[in-house]
């Protein structure tokens, strides 16, 4: 496990203002619990469609839960896609696929697996993609399927974790508490810097998202570095 980081990036104005970390366009909301939130939100991060995520605790009941004391809340990861590009189905798939602790193992409430949709087209989607993996399975699913509700941010040395390991570069990034959270570029950095995503998928998007020469190369390296390696916190 890595070490645990408790500062987010030193608080900096970028000197690049072509760096892509706002994206005007219309999304929808998905709300997943998988385990550890860590791994996911670099998963999902560097995901094609995906405009910005978040890691915090949903699900329960408890007021204003934080890591300490999430209560009866579940680890989840938020995400703003823009369906044009990736459906609520294909987000799925990669639920299905990716989950830390496995799909009928029982857990913990802080890794529930959990589906918490936002509206009724979501819902009946979930419900046919649980039936459908539900008949692939030997076991019973414990994945919960709920509507969304309140959603309480992680702290901030939880957002964009892998990314917050390379402080150089987030400082050079500009990033404060809050564009951890907004970030389009942060999300996509903190998917490739482990490698999810690729090179060549890199390389397609490298122009857009403003990086400087500098920077570019370094999110290669690693990318280079880790594409292939595993995502477990």
């Amino acid at each position: 496990m890595l070490t645990l980081i408790r500062k987010f990036c030193t608080m900096k104005p970028p000197t690049n203002a072509a760096l892509l970390h706002d994206v005007d366009i219309p999304t929808k909301k998905a709300t997943f619990g998988m385990g550890c939130f860590w791994s996911n939100d670099s998963l999902f991060g560097a995901t094609p469609g995906i405009i910005r995520t978040r890691v915090g605790y949903a699900g329960g009941t408890t007021k204003n839960p934080h890591y300490r004391n999430i209560g009866d809340h579940t680890e989840v990861i938020e995400l703003d896609y823009d369906p044009k590009t990736v459906t609520f189905e294909e987000l799925l798939d990669i639920f299905w696929a990716n989950h830390e602790y496995g799909l009928t193992t029982k857990l913990k409430r802080q890794y529930q697996s959990m589906i918490l949709y936002h509206d009724e087209e979501q819902r009946k989607v979930a419900e046919q993609s649980y039936n459908k993996m539900q008949a692939r399975c030997n076991e019973p699913l414990r994945t919960e399927i709920a509507p969304a509700d309140a959603f309480y941010a992680a702290e901030d040395y939880h957002q964009k974790y892998r990314l917050q390991g390379h402080k150089d570069l987030c400082r050079s990034l500009g990033l404060d508490s809050s564009k951890l959270q907004t970030s389009h570029l942060a999300a996509r950095l903190n998917g490739y810097l482990v490698g999810v995503g690729g090179r060549s998928q890199f390389e397609e998007e490298v122009n857009k998202l403003g990086l400087s020469e500098k920077q570019a190369d370094y999110v290669r390296h690693e990318i280079e570095r880790n594409e292939g390696g595993g995502l477990a916190c």
